[in-house]
């Protein structure tokens, strides 16, 4: 192993574990890590550029406009006080109307931004009932990544594979991904109603309270609803067809976002842009910087090639070792520089023998996902609803999660295993 490549490794491995301690702001650290790998030449600024995945970022920053936009009208805090109405204002069925409708809406518009909308206005709800948010929480975080699983635009991880894997189409992913994410979260719901059950009992005056409520005035702006929805249905319907028009989903997501924009007026660009998450967008921009230090020393060619070694290029052996790797690395990592990581590797694989890749990428995806369910830091979308939650006086903790996100993760994985082994390698 040359200098340069040590060098590469040194750094990464620094990054990563001041990531992962979050004692300094992850997108500070990712940046800084990718500016040192151009500064001493690991890579030069062009082939850096290179490696920076644009569709990935203009995926993320089309559906953030395209949400933020919609927040405004009140479809979201409509929705989750229809739900409640329609659950009779019984805990147990607002915590199961809630953590569907979180599922649904981070398969189709990504788990943070749901989870975003979805907080406050829950926290809002145990409020008027008097009980504790916990359950609700924690079975939204699950929720959010087991929904992100489902579709390309779902999870950062499934974004990041589907634009590494041009092959893997937005309806690849809902129809590889769609049906393990519905079984598992039919799973894991029972299991949600038997473990939190006692603390979700409520008096009948607060029931009333919500039952009281007037979903149909948290609409604020109906014409901007229905601009908000015709552009989401065209974006979508884009999605499911970028392949046959050959474009790129990022393509597809940005031109969503700014018809919008066109619709409902350039006085709300501004504000639009201001709520685009740009650490998000620069976190990865550091990280596809950090990893290309990698991939250009050799050093992911290496790693794929030691894997295919333990292996022995077995496709069985190589999913299964992929799926379980993935899910514990991204329950205790975050599941994004993980997965950074573990493209370029996955590709060198390819390279060397592999011939069917796609039981590999789907292994990643599920394992990367649904491994983000194991820990409070396991996925982007667990850390915003526990900044959340903690701001309005209901701090998750680290260990208090982790006795009901471990074992269910698990349990998901496990299945998980199954599903991969009978639909691809049998």
């Amino acid at each position: 192993m040359d200098q340069q490549a040590i060098w590469a490794i040194g750094i990464f491995l620094v990054i990563y574990a001041l990531i992962i301690s979050e004692k300094v702001h992850r997108t500070i650290v990712a940046m800084i890590g990718g500016l040192l790998m151009v500064a001493l030449g690991i890579v030069d600024q062009e082939t850096a550029i290179h490696h920076i995945d644009f569709n990935t970022l203009g995926l993320l920053i089309g559906m953030m406009i395209i949400v933020s936009i919609t927040a405004e009208t009140g479809l979201f805090r409509f929705i989750a006080v229809w739900a409640a109405k329609k659950s009779k204002g019984k805990p147990v069925h607002i915590l199961i109307s809630l953590l569907l409708i979180t599922a649904v809406c981070s398969a189709f518009l990504d788990n943070v931004t749901t989870v975003l909308l979805m907080v406050p206005v829950t926290l809002s709800i145990t409020r008027q009932l008097r009980i504790s948010p916990y359950p609700f929480l924690i079975t939204q975080i699950m929720a959010s990544n087991i929904g992100g699983t489902a579709t390309l635009i779902g999870d950062p991880p499934n974004i990041m594979i589907g634009s590494a894997a041009k092959e893997l189409t937005f309806l690849a992913f809902i129809t590889n991904l769609g049906p393990i994410a519905f079984i598992i979260l039919a799973v894991n719901i029972p299991i949600f109603v038997l473990l939190f059950r006692k603390q979700m009992i409520v008096k009948p005056e607060l029931t009333k309270v919500i039952m009281e409520m007037d979903a149909k005035e948290l609409i604020t702006e109906h014409k901007m609803l229905y601009k908000c929805l015709s552009v989401l249905a065209l974006t979508m319907l884009g999605f499911f067809l970028h392949q046959a028009l050959h474009l790129e989903s990022a393509t597809v997501a940005l031109a969503g976002g700014f018809l919008l924009l066109l619709m409902t007026g350039e006085h709300r660009m501004e504000e639009a842009f201001t709520k685009v998450e740009w650490a998000t967008i620069f976190f990865f921009v550091g990280l596809f910087v950090l990893v290309s230090g990698l991939i250009e020393t050799g050093v992911i060619e290496s790693l794929a090639e030691h894997a295919i070694e333990v292996t022995d290029g077995n496709p069985v052996a190589a999913s299964m070792l992929i799926l379980w790797l993935s899910a514990i690395a991204s329950a205790f990592l975050d599941n994004i520089p993980f997965v950074a990581t573990m493209i370029p590797m996955i590709q060198d694989m390819g390279s060397m023998g592999v011939s069917n890749l796609e039981p590999l990428w789907w292994s990643l995806a599920l394992g990367a996902c649904l491994g983000g369910n194991g820990t409070l830091i396991g996925a982007s979308a667990n850390l915003i609803v526990a900044q959340l939650s903690g701001k309005e006086g209901y701090p998750i903790k680290f260990m208090s999660y982790f006795k009901y996100g471990f074992p269910l993760m698990l349990l998901s994985i496990a299945i998980s295993s199954v599903y991969i082994y009978v639909r691809y390698l049998i």
